[in-house]
């Protein structure tokens, strides 16, 4: 495959999970030759071909042994919801049963590609209590081939137009893996940096590595609050990290990689969505380049706390205009099969 995808995982392997030299080895053990492992990418990333039997550019021979004894994906589809909206999620399983999911959202304009948002974790470390996509923990990360994986599950749905990394986990805690998965992404999908946005709650020093390796992805940070106290409460993981500091690197970040920051908040009703919130985070923002992302809450089972209404979303979205801060309000497509933002899990039934 391209810009590796290496993976450290044991047992069975995929074909997405090998390097590129050792894919076209085993095909070329197979009976194959070593450009039919660039068919296969090409059939798969390129076409969304899911199934060895229906990439017809393959000797028929080799397509039957590659079937037999190199599956393609590790990750298989265990379950579907489609919103009437047309957004698809997948809850996508792996060889040790551990699962993700994965959200497919169509364009409002039928002729352009979805937006894809991917996964980088079983489960989330940082736990904030109103998305649900934490409520059990950190079980591990993902390999760089299982993060490709969505990516391919997604592509077999429809063509791609652009990437939100903002399912379940936090992005910057497994950055060696989705930077080699990123790597596949811009080289087989064709996805470049404008159509990449990965989300993640700031945590300083690893922005600063990341912005180091100049990241090809635009980047989102999950704020929630501007008072240190409660974004502490509502951002677990960030405890004893101030706002000032996440805004601060935030800053470098902007000055190394000349890309303006999208800073997310998530509407707690009666939480985090007074007049008064609002003139502290434009008082945060004001004189940075930088958009605020307001996403109303969506409900998430054993949660207690309520979406605000659209004229107090429309009020504070007012109130930080006012204030010289851009701002728009995103309300989350797929709420009714629970594939809005925060309504990601990592298991069946709920």
């Amino acid at each position: 495959m391209s810009p590796g995808v290496p993976s450290r995982a044991t047992g069975a392997r995929s074909f997405f999970a090998l390097p590129p030299a050792e894919a076209e080895a085993r095909i070329t053990a197979l009976g194959g030759l070593p450009f039919h492992a660039r068919v296969v990418r090409r059939e798969t990333a390129g076409r969304g071909v899911l199934d060895y039997a229906r990439m017809t550019s393959l000797p028929a021979a080799l397509r039957a042994r590659l079937a037999a004894e190199l599956p393609l994906l590790s990750a298989r589809e265990v379950a579907r919801r489609t919103a009437a909206d047309g957004t698809i999620k997948l809850l996508l399983a792996f060889p040790d049963e551990r699962t993700v999911e994965t959200v497919w959202i169509p364009s409002r304009k039928p002729a352009t590609g979805a937006t894809l948002c991917v996964s980088t974790q079983v489960g989330c470390p940082v736990r904030c209590p109103f998305c649900a996509s934490g409520k059990e923990g950190l079980v591990r990360n993902l390999e760089a081939h299982e993060i490709v994986e969505q990516y391919l599950h997604g592509r077999a749905l429809g063509a791609l137009a652009r990437s939100v990394v903002m399912g379940i986990g936090e992005p910057l805690l497994n950055f060696e893996s989705l930077a080699s998965a990123l790597s596949f992404v811009r080289a087989e999908l064709g996805l470049g940096a404008r159509k990449i946005t990965v989300s993640t709650v700031g945590f300083p020093e690893r922005l600063a590595r990341a912005a180091a390796r100049d990241p090809h992805f635009q980047l989102a940070i999950s704020l929630h609050s501007p008072d240190d106290e409660q974004r502490w409460e509502l951002v677990p993981a960030m405890r004893g990290v101030p706002v000032a500091d996440v805004l601060a690197a935030g800053d470098r970040w902007f000055e190394e990689t000349g890309r303006e920051i999208t800073y997310e908040y998530v509407l707690l009703g009666g939480i985090n969505d007074s007049p008064g919130h609002a003139v502290r985070l434009a008082e945060r923002l004001r004189g940075r380049r930088a958009t605020v992302n307001l996403i109303p809450y969506n409900p998430v089972d054993d949660a207690s706390y309520r979406r605000p209404s659209p004229a107090s979303a429309e009020r504070f979205q007012r109130a930080l205009a006012d204030a010289g801060v851009v701002a728009t309000v995103r309300w989350s497509r797929g709420l009714e099969n629970d594939a809005a933002c925060g309504q990601l899990r990592t298991r069946t039934g709920t």
